[in-house]
């Protein structure tokens, strides 16, 4: 005879008994304990696919998560199932917070430190709290991942062996034309942020000091509408200069000095679209050429025309 035991089943243990975890591809996945001290994040810069393991597996486990924007950052949170309490931390606010979260560090705790959006302290709050961190001998670890200075440094076609980023430049043209100034003599690539509403003006400043270099204009990199138009420095002032203000996230880069040779000679465009033309239609070769090239569509479109006709 069998005997049945009238123990109710087990339950589940409430939620702060539980492993901290996170959820991916649809699977739930149990993070490892953190370890103590301030923890740096790379978080998506558009796309939410473009997050590590490793930087969900600390944001699961961490006591707390210190975030520029709350309201941002509890997107990508509850996108991957992730609890952990999120803690305001920005500009204004941070004098208040960087005592109380050393005094947190300083107890062991374990802090997780995000941005809006990208890799932390580049044009970010951060640095401070870091130097502080660092200051007192507290342990910090960094968490790679994305970040639009690289992304937009890579899809630019413009040299990458150096590189300076110098974040957004002084919203008036005089203060903006003098910092540019001071930026020609610099041996590298220049990487910028830009706001959409000044875009065409700061173009226009940096053609008029640095000349006809080479740049890129990469906005809402990683997302649905993710577009890098190449061309001068004059030719991408009149181009968003003609056209309705560009919206998103922007990034500028501008080839260094003596970049102006990295241009193709006008031979070179001639005969890369006279072969294109051969097997390709005429937009079908504007825009191949116009990709390998990096020279504005419509400028190519106005020489295969021309071509069109000496033939």
């Amino acid at each position: 005879m069998s005997v049945r035991s009238s123990a109710p089943p087990a339950s589940a243990p409430p939620a702060s008994q539980r492993a901290p975890s996170y959820t991916a591809f649809g699977l739930r996945a149990e993070a490892e304990t953190l370890a103590p001290g301030l923890h740096i994040v790379a978080t998506p810069i558009g796309n939410l696919r473009d997050i590590s393991f490793r930087a969900l597996a600390t944001l699961a486990a961490a006591d707390a998560v210190l975030a520029e924007d709350t309201r941002t950052s509890k997107t990508l949170l509850a996108h991957y199932g992730i609890s952990t309490p999120l803690l305001p931390y920005h500009e204004h606010n941070a004098a208040q917070m960087r005592p109380k979260i050393l005094a947190k560090l300083r107890e062991g705790g374990r802090l997780a430190l995000i941005s809006d959006a990208g890799t932390p302290l580049v044009s970010d709050p951060g640095y401070k709290l870091v130097a502080d961190v660092v200051a007192e001998g507290l342990p910090v670890t960094g968490i790679p991942g994305p970040s639009a200075v690289l992304a937009a440094l890579v899809l630019a076609g413009l040299p990458t062996d150096r590189f300076f980023f110098e974040g957004f430049l002084p919203p008036k043209s005089a203060a903006r034309r003098g910092r540019l100034t001071e930026l020609a003599v610099i041996p590298g690539t220049l990487v910028f942020f830009e706001s959409p509403r000044r875009l065409a003006e700061m173009l226009a400043d940096a053609g008029a000091v640095l000349g006809a270099r080479p740049a890129a204009v990469a906005r809402e990199l990683t997302k649905f509408h993710e577009t890098v138009q190449r061309g001068t420095l004059a030719e991408l002032a009149a181009h968003y200069g003609e056209e309705e203000e560009a919206r998103g996230e922007i990034v500028v880069i501008i080839g260094p000095p003596g970049a102006e040779a990295l241009l193709p000679a006008g031979d070179v465009i001639d005969e890369r679209l006279r072969e294109a033309m051969a097997r390709l239609s005429l937009k079908e070769a504007v825009a191949q050429v116009a990709a390998e090239t990096g020279q504005p569509r419509r400028k190519v479109y106005a020489r295969a025309l021309e071509l069109t006709r000496e033939s």
